[in-house]
């Protein structure tokens, strides 16, 4: 960037700053609050100038996220608000996508323990999967690495969970369905030796006796893809379901396109709900009626507690949960029993 008089007046302007402040920030000199430094950074990315350089210093922890593939848009949502978190408190991202097939989990872990890595934050990974070995997580709690997981670690994990309240939002679904006289209701969701999905399964099982004597209900297991569950909706429509509880948006939307290409319709003939809010699902039509997870208040409280154990050396190598809260989000996809 030039730093002539109109550009830093533009970026000034664009950052509600004085021109004073913006060269504060250019120039590493004098005193800006951390809020203030990512507004005027914000303007300069969004005005195409080139960002000040170095922003970094030997002493920025740098710090590594693994999460599964990007393609997700739930995956998507806590990467970006991870890097925002990770970037007001002073830290840089490294960011691996664990892509069926490609790189895997632990083959990032081992090149970015190697890079002597500060610090970790590791998404819907082996950690939540029953059938997977753990070792890899000991070893980084006795190397003093420390991690945090998000949505749903086993118990043995040596590091705090944060995750949503999968129980909390099944009943929510199951309740609303309930109240728009639906009885015969199944859920389509993940494979139950991964956490979240286990933690479903069994909430609506629980849920389902409670409210209906239903000790059986229709759990129908598969991937968390679009294309998985568009499969797996044809059995749940030849066994006469009047709504669907998805595990993921994507599922539901997999379901929705299975219901509308049996000549059905959505929510006329079956209900949908999903699981996320991710992205655009209120723009769809009908508009997905969802559970929202607090993706914004998950990733703040676990990219604290990663920065805290930082600045004070400690390495949580203790496993606790730390359970969220999510929202019933009513849209167009749920409509009145037959």
């Amino acid at each position: 960037m030039t730093k002539n008089r109109t550009s830093m007046a533009d970026i000034a302007s664009h950052a509600g700053v004085s021109t004073a402040t913006v060269s504060r920030v250019f120039n590493g000199v004098g005193q800006v609050s951390a809020e203030t430094r990512r507004r005027v950074l914000t303007a300069i990315d969004e005005l195409g100038y080139d960002r000040p350089a170095p922003e970094g210093t030997p002493d920025t922890p740098t710090i590594g996220i693994i999460v599964p593939e990007l393609t997700n848009p739930i995956f998507a949502s806590f990467t970006h608000h991870i890097q925002e978190e990770v970037s007001r408190a002073g830290g840089i991202c490294l960011i691996c996508s664990q892509t069926p097939g490609a790189t895997s989990e632990f083959d990032y872990l081992s090149s970015l323990v190697e890079r002597k890595i500060d610090g970790l934050i590791f998404v819907s990974g082996r950690h939540a999967d029953l059938l997977a070995d753990l070792s890899p997580y000991a070893n980084l709690a006795e190397r003093g690495i420390p991690f945090v997981t998000i949505n749903g670690a086993r118990p043995e994990v040596p590091a705090p969970d944060f995750s949503t309240g999968d129980a909390l939002g099944i009943r929510a679904a199951v309740t609303h369905l309930l109240e728009l006289g639906h009885s015969r209701m199944a859920l389509l969701s993940g494979r139950t030796h991964i956490v979240p999905a286990l933690r479903k399964a069994e909430a609506f099982t629980q849920i389902m006796a409670e409210m209906l004597g239903d000790h059986c209900p229709i759990i129908e297991e598969t991937f968390y893809t679009y294309e998985a569950a568009a499969a797996r909706t044809h059995a749940l429509i030849e066994r006469g379901v009047s709504a669907i509880i998805a595990g993921s948006d994507l599922q539901a939307l997999g379901a929705i396109r299975t219901i509308s290409s049996a000549g059905l319709s959505v929510p006329d003939d079956i209900s949908v709900i999903g699981f996320d809010d991710s992205f655009l699902m209120s723009h769809l039509n009908p508009a997905l009626t969802t559970i929202h997870q607090p993706v914004q208040s998950i990733v703040t409280s676990a990219v604290r507690s990663l920065f805290e154990a930082l600045a004070t050396t400690t390495h949580l190598a203790t496993h606790a949960d730390y359970v969220f809260s999510p929202d019933l989000i009513v849209r167009g996809s749920t409509a009145r029993a037959r």
